[in-house]
């Protein structure tokens, strides 16, 4: 393995003077948008920053606060790091409180211990503080806060007072803000001295920033101890507030644990005791192999200038060998994985003739930097933009500019290639990274790969559904923990469970290999019937389709038993390209899609645009929670220049023939229905066309409620679990440390969905479901029994919802449901998967 270059916690970039903020919330954002685009967290951790605000009192004292996410959050840190807002005027932190440096702390471990202790000597330093509040030089700042620099003079000598006691911090992040708060007012409240001592240092321990100082971390032993009448109660009582808060601190950090731990036992179990990290499973199957440990090293570019004509032409040169290399990954995707994918590629390719970019990278190159680093500078200071802005889908953009860098950066300087998925001799490998890039994933030889493990992601990332694609087992967001596992080890990736099992056993290592077997028979078995209908024992039938985006999916979906295709969606014509599609191009892709299906029925769902979806070049107006905002019909409605030319072009198609449906998203009212079904009446009597079926998604609460009033006035509904969970439940599904709370199999989500039939069937309407839980056979099976009679999914479910449908009937599972509508959380619903029959 290459050997990785130390990154510095605060370079001078991450310096930001005369900073002027509106307010705590502003300079928070700031800071934290600063750590984003210096590629340390994820765009969430500035949301984490801020819900911290709510919890604790970040601001340290001597005008300095330290702003940092939540504990639970540090799967969002990816590297450690701080920024620095200086604020020569000051902000208001809380009232009676100015602060002048704001310090952004992203911390994996327990970094954070030794930047307090940094900081609370900084403070007691005044002079040195006033001057770095008036400093000129960014380089002054990360000077003060990059050495520990030698402790100021003690206050209290390294003694102990005359009654003691000893104990061994067990808080997980060691003593931080908010612990060493509750210890200065225990101490105060006890009305005598109070001493800490760790080593030769002592703190008061009615001094908030006297505590911090001492950088205490988990498993350093202190000496407490106290002087004056009824010392030795005092120390009682202390003693006391500081096991209490271990209770808590340890519970804090054990919560994620907890909540895998409390997950119904599915998939593989071992023979024998092994340990698993826990993730979030993201393509199914089992698969054992040696880690193949895939570390982005952030290793330091350097800045080698030459004549400003030669690294032109160097640059050139690269861009022009790595569009070559573009091009062949283009080819060769679209030959092993379809056009589909390959389309991630050809967008990536794009961006090597980004005309910013470029004169970016030369601007700096005329400054006098070298090629390497002036194209490495650019890459990173254009994807921070972009990841800093906090929206899902131009942080994929900003991937694909680190993708397609490394790229060009290895073209350059074949030394700075690092470590690739090439370098895997033999397999059965199992990657391991913090997560893949999308070139990554489709330039896997599954020839040598067996499996994947992610640190970050979420199970609709390109990783997933690479994975799926091409059969490989998947895990992600296993958090940081996963990247500590040895290179070269053997384990075990569970991608039905979510689990990376850890140094398995001879017995274990053949009780996995027994079950890889069963499942290969099984899935054999399902796929040679796949082509039959989902027909229950007692003659009930079920239709199945396919969730598709494009008409070069469509073989695929038939292939693997699809009758139709059940959401058609049409916000990737508009994501995957940098302007709107006109109506002749709409027309065309809808036509392709209609002839492909060869009169099997098509269920186009409109313009789906907002929340985690965002367009850039539509130009739609920032919102701060855009899950809650103007997407889906509300967009549409607001939106005349993107509905009418989609319904126009749809109806142009009806009109050539086929077997076409239109649904609209995200509806919440029937003035909404009424209003869009009048703008297709409209259109369709402009062009003559057909009447065609006019359906809705339910995907919010009160669609799910006021379902027998909407079924008065459209032809069918179709069930978007995936929103429709993340509402009920209030879980925001993008993020990846609560991945594994929204589950579609929650009671309250299952009981929507009877309301929702219920309400259909008042007017004699269809409902079908295309979100994720129709893919997964025990939810299929669950889905049927509430009455739902079509089910849409990704093709390659297809052929095992077939099969466990075919060996049951209505009755079973209508018992099913009503046990589980019974249940009191998903995992109790989950625990009823017998994996047969209901």
């Amino acid at each position: 393995m290459s050997t990785v270059a130390p990154v510095r916690l605060l370079p001078e970039e991450l310096v930001r003077l005369a900073a002027s903020p509106a307010d705590k919330a502003a300079a928070i954002r700031e800071a934290g948008q600063l750590l984003v685009a210096a590629g340390c967290v994820e765009a969430g951790y500035v949301e984490s920053m801020a819900r911290r605000e709510a919890v604790a009192n970040t601001f340290l004292g001597g005008g300095v606060a330290i702003p940092h996410g939540l504990g639970e959050d540090k799967g969002l840190v990816r590297r450690d790091g701080i920024a620095v807002l200086q604020v020569p005027g000051g902000v208001e932190w809380n009232p009676g409180q100015v602060a002048r440096l704001v310090v952004g702390i992203a911390a994996r471990s327990d970094a954070h211990i030794a930047i307090l202790r940094r900081l609370t000597r900084l403070i007691q330093d005044e002079a040195r503080l006033a001057a770095l509040i008036a400093t000129g030089d960014p380089a002054e700042i990360v000077a003060a806060l990059s050495e520990d620099g030698a402790p100021p003079a003690p206050a209290t000598a390294a003694t102990d007072l005359a009654e003691t006691l000893e104990w061994t911090i067990d808080y997980p992040a060691g003593l931080h803000a908010r612990p060493a708060s509750a210890w200065a007012e225990a101490a105060r409240a006890a009305g005598l001295p109070i001493r800490i001592r760790h080593g030769d240092e002592a703190a008061d321990a009615r001094a908030l920033v006297s505590l911090l100082q001492l950088g205490l971390k988990a498993g350093d032993t202190v000496t407490i101890s106290a002087s004056g009448n009824d010392a030795t109660a005092a120390l009682r009582r202390f003693l006391g507030v500081v096991t209490g808060l271990s209770a808590q601190e340890k519970a804090d950090a054990a919560r994620a644990a907890e909540r895998a731990a409390q997950r119904p036992v599915r998939g593989w179990q071992p023979a024998g005791a092994l340990t698993a990290i826990e993730g979030v499973a993201a393509s199914p199957g089992l698969a054992i192999g040696r880690v193949h440990l895939l570390v982005q090293a952030d290793a330091a570019i350097p800045d080698s200038p030459v004549p400003l004509g030669d690294g032109a032409a160097l640059l050139e040169d690269a861009l022009a060998r790595t569009r070559l290399q573009m091009k062949a990954l283009v080819d060769d995707t679209a030959r092993r994985l379809g056009a589909g994918d390959a389309a991630i590629f050809k967008a990536q390719a794009g961006l090597l003739d980004d005309t910013d970019l470029i004169t970016l990278a030369c601007q700096l190159m005329v400054a006098g930097h070298g090629v390497a680093w002036s194209w490495n500078a650019a890459i990173e200071r254009m994807a921070g933009q972009l990841s800093a802005l906090g929206n899902p889908v131009l942080a994929a953009r900003a991937a694909d500019l680190h993708d397609v860098g490394r790229r060009v950066l290895a073209q350059i300087d074949p030394a700075l290639a690092g470590r690739s998925l090439g370098d895997i001799a033999e397999g059965p490998a199992i990657v391991v990274a913090a997560d893949l890039s999308p070139s990554d994933t489709a330039s896997l030889d599954v020839s040598k790969v067996a499996g994947l493990a992610t640190a970050l992601g979420g199970p609709t990332s390109h990783t997933a559904i690479l994975a799926r694609t091409l059969g490989l087992p998947a895990v992600v967001a296993g958090g940081a923990g996963l990247l500590d596992v040895a290179d070269g080890a053997t384990v075990i990736v569970d991608g039905d469970a979510g689990r990376l099992w850890l140094d398995p056993s001879d017995a274990d290592l053949a009780a996995a290999r027994d079950w890889i077997d069963a499942l290969a028979a099984k899935r054999a078995t399902e796929e040679a019937e796949r082509g039959r209908p989902a027909t229950l024992r007692d003659g009930h039938e079920i239709a199945i389709a396919a969730n598709v985006n494009r008409p070069d999916q469509v073989p695929l979906a038939l292939q693997q038993g699809g009758e139709g295709v059940g959401l058609m969606r049409t916000e990737f014509l508009f994501l995957e390209r940098g302007d709107t599609p006109t109506e002749d191009e709409q027309y065309e892709t809808y036509r392709g899609m209609i002839d492909a299906l060869e009169g099997r029925p098509l269920i186009v769902r409109a313009l789906d645009i907002g929340g985690d979806k965002q367009v850039a070049h539509l130009k739609l107006p920032h919102e701060e929670n855009p899950f809650l905002g103007v997407r889906g019909a509300r967009l549409l409605l607001r939106r005349p220049d993107l509905l009418d030319p989609q319904l126009r072009a749809l109806y142009r198609a009806a009109k050539v023939g086929g077997d076409l449906s239109i649904m609209f998203p995200m509806i919440t009212s029937v003035h909404e229905v009424t209003a869009l079904k009048a703008r297709c009446e409209a259109i369709r009597a402009e062009l003559d066309a057909p009447t065609v079926p006019v359906g809705i998604m339910i995907e919010v609460p009160a669609a799910a409620i006021n379902a027998d009033l909407l079924a008065a006035h459209v032809d069918f509904f179709s069930i978007g679990t995936n929103d429709l969970t993340q509402y009920a439940l209030a879980i925001d599904r993008q993020n990846p440390d609560l991945a594994g709370d929204a589950d579609s199999l929650h009671p309250a989500v299952l009981r929507l969905i009877r309301m929702t039939v219920a309400g259909a069937k008042l007017h004699g309407r269809w409902v079908g479901v295309c979100g994720g839980i129709a893919g997964d056979p025990f939810g299929a099976a669950l889905l049927t029994g509430l009455g739902v009679g079509e089910l849409s999914m990704t093709p390659r479910d297809i052929p095992a919802v077939k099969a466990r449908l075919r060996g049951t009937d209505m009755a079973t599972l209508q018992a099913l449901v009503e046990r589980a509508l019974a249940a009191e959380s998903a995992a109790e619903v989950r625990a009823l998967d017998t994996g047969a029959g209901a």
